[in-house]
């Protein structure tokens, strides 16, 4: 198999240490089925073209150009060259000028996520001896990246033998908590109702392993598509079971204990009925 190919290469600076770094993809949709848009009619594959909302003719693309709608129908026309004069100077660098510790890490940033590792081998020993420091130290790097004509905040944080880039979100895109969760009750809640619970999640308990992780849908359309070239009967989608209303939470939990084979664990006399006894 041949190694995947890299995303960006360039170099990784910490005060006067840099090494050649590579910047290769976690995440890869080969196995994902894509679709094709056809005219229902004769079957034929249709492609998308650009038309002008007024006179109805194609535009070819040397005659299209960005532009950013100030007004209702008034826009602002942005050439390409203008974005690209844009870019940031260090687009060949990774300059790291902080550091952060991983467990301070906020994961609603998180967005995509990159293998970094050492572009040839005189950057091994450096790229080694940053990536051990910061697993001793339990520290993440913080560092931007130009990718795909944009600039993008990152984490980089030890991942193996190697180091793992993530592209973080801009603060602006992630909605803060402010009063979404406001109605839910806080404080301590029914006891026993926790430990009947507790028993649940103890019974479930696994290891995190994502090699058992499915996607449903994707089977659900590779079945569909190999019904239809085979001529056979279509697969019938399975009803999702009813939810039902918990009108006694006590009741469907002990329930819930059964079906796995549990016994509720007999709470202790309180400490108060303890000390009158």
């Amino acid at each position: 198999m041949a190694a995947p190919r890299a995303a960006w290469t360039g170099f990784l600076r910490v005060g006067s240490v840099s090494c050649g770094v590579k910047i290769v993809g976690v995440v890869t949709e080969a196995e994902k089925i894509h679709f094709n848009i056809l005219n229902r009619w004769t079957g034929n594959k249709v492609r998308s073209v650009y038309v002008d909302e007024q006179t109805s003719e194609q535009v070819p693309p040397d005659q299209q150009q960005k532009g950013w709608e100030a007004d209702k129908d008034n826009f602002i026309a942005i050439d390409s060259q203008e974005i690209k004069a844009l870019k940031l100077t260090s687009e060949h660098t990774l300059d790291v000028d902080e550091f952060v510790p991983i467990s301070d890490i906020d994961t609603r940033y998180l967005e995509k996520p990159y293998y970094l590792l050492p572009a040839d081998k005189p950057s091994t020993e450096a790229f080694t001896v940053l990536r051990e420091a910061m697993e001793k130290t339990k520290m993440a790097a913080r560092s931007c990246v130009v990718m795909y004509q944009h600039g993008h905040e990152v984490v980089i944080q030890p991942y193996g033998k190697g180091m793992l880039l993530t592209w973080m979100r801009p603060y602006n895109q992630v909605t803060q908590v402010g009063d979404i969760f406001k109605g839910i009750p806080g404080g301590k809640q029914d006891q026993e109702l926790i430990d009947v619970a507790s028993m649940l999640i103890d019974k479930k308990l696994t290891t995190f392993d994502p090699s058992r992780f499915e996607d449903r849908y994707e089977e659900a359309l590779a079945e569909l598509i190999d019904a239809k070239r085979k001529g056979k009967e279509l697969p019938k989608p399975k009803a999702p079971p009813k939810p039902e209303n918990v009108v006694n939470l006590a009741d469907i939990l002990k329930k819930s204990l059964t079906a796995e084979g549990l016994v509720p664990r007999k709470r202790g006399k309180s400490s108060k009925k303890s000390k009158a006894a």
